[in-house]
């Protein structure tokens, strides 16, 4: 299989042609007020209506000619073999940092009794104490975790695609993530790529590894076109990574002439690049109104003998794009028209993370109804999902969603 078949992503509004989700599993019950600061949830979903909502967006997409994948299923089938398996739990455990001998011993034990997809299920869920057969606390990592209902942590913020990994032109980036939380989502990616019969042979470069010492996250990723890649600096992503990427990218020879690294707040609100920004056309961008005034902009070239040139840009961001992306003008549709009160609560929601299926085509929640009212307005066809329980963890349908091909736009 050739790496055009396998990964190609040059463009966030190409026709969507094979994307990778993740159904909410059983992590979602693992949640509780306690523990939800831990796990970077605000608030608890409800699984059941967590699901129909995230079937309805898979259904959307599927009923548009794109092939949907799921992350379970394949990272179910990349472990195949019995030692790569075994080699999996192993380094699942380590990276969970269960130390207690007796507590390895018990999970272990529980998984031998589950079939590939039940051990995938298992280890995103998370395992209870009241789950193991005879559990006891006997060393004393166990008896000091004794209060802790969990002997593996859930890993809630799964359905969130876009962050464990990122297509980029031909590659990857299987990234470091910035919580301990969240890293251990990568670990699927890992196996997916390195095992999995779809991806094995196909040489897909990967351009960051997980084993990165500085933090990046696909929700900072953006591709604008052939030539220009956005990068968030943000609260998830360091700008060390930013750097490294780009080297990797102009060493490899991949399309990309100009990484554009965006220098946004460093706060929850503002998480990632695409809660603020996302490219809905050719020369259409919704926008979160706080990022829209003058902005600090890297922008980053091929210069002489491997080394970066690298220009701090400070212009509006509509500037900004017009002149990377080589058009005349574009337009920033801003979130619920930029009232104070409704771009507030719509950013919150969500109003700004939209998922481009084909140019001036994307999929929204539909429970933003002043931003999506402008942007119907603006000639752009909306395929409205719910997101009521889905959007308790902050994330919309692009954060939900990890292209693997999209054809050229």
């Amino acid at each position: 299989m050739s790496n055009e078949k396998a990964i190609n992503v040059t463009s966030e509004i190409g026709k969507l042609k094979t994307v990778l989700l993740h159904r909410p599993g059983r992590e979602l019950e693992n949640i509780t007020p306690d523990f939800m600061e831990r796990l970077l949830f605000d608030d608890i979903p409800d699984l059941e209506a967590a699901r129909k909502e995230h079937d309805a967006f898979a259904q959307v997409l599927k009923d548009n000619g794109v092939e949907v994948v799921y992350l379970e299923e394949l990272a179910a089938e990349s472990i195949e073999d019995k030692e790569v398996r075994q080699k999996f739990i192993e380094q699942f455990l380590e990276e969970a940092h269960v130390n207690g001998e007796g507590t390895i011993k018990a999970l272990k034990d529980h998984f031998s009794d589950l079939d590939n997809k039940e051990l995938i299920d298992t280890l995103m869920a998370g395992v209870r104490k009241t789950e193991l057969k005879d559990y006891k606390a006997e060393s004393l990592a166990d008896m000091a975790s004794s209060d802790y209902p969990l002997v593996l942590d859930p890993l809630t913020n799964l359905y969130f695609t876009r962050d464990p990994f990122a297509t980029i032109g031909t590659g990857i980036t299987i990234n470091q993530m910035r919580t301990e939380t969240r890293n251990r989502e990568t670990i699927f990616a890992e196996y997916i790529f390195k095992y999995h019969p779809r991806f094995k042979d196909a040489g897909v470069p990967i351009w960051l590894n997980r084993d990165e010492k500085t933090s990046i996250e696909g929700g900072d990723e953006l591709v604008l076109s052939e030539k220009v890649l956005a990068v968030g600096i943000s609260q998830r992503t360091d700008a060390a990574s930013v750097e490294k990427l780009a080297k990797r990218l102009f060493e490899n020879n991949e399309s990309f002439e100009t990484i554009l690294a965006f220098d946004i707040p460093k706060s929850r609100a503002f998480m990632h690049l695409d809660t603020v920004f996302t490219m809905i056309d050719y020369d259409k961008f919704t926008i979160h109104p706080g990022i829209e005034g003058p902005l600090t902009v890297f922008s980053i070239t091929k210069g002489k003998d491997g080394n970066l040139e690298i220009e701090r840009e400070r212009d509006t961001l509509e500037h900004l794009l017009a002149k990377h992306l080589e058009l005349d003008n574009v337009e920033l549709i801003r979130c619920a028209g930029g009232d104070p009160i409704d771009a507030a609560r719509e950013q919150w929601n969500d109003g700004s993370n939209t998922l481009t299926i084909a140019p001036g085509e994307v999929v929204v929640y539909a429970r933003n109804h002043v931003t999506n009212r402008i942007l119907e307005e603006k000639g752009i066809k909306l395929h409205k999902v719910e997101g009521t329980e889905l959007v308790r963890g902050r994330g919309g349908p692009r954060c939900m969603s990890m292209p693997l091909i999209r054809e050229k736009a």
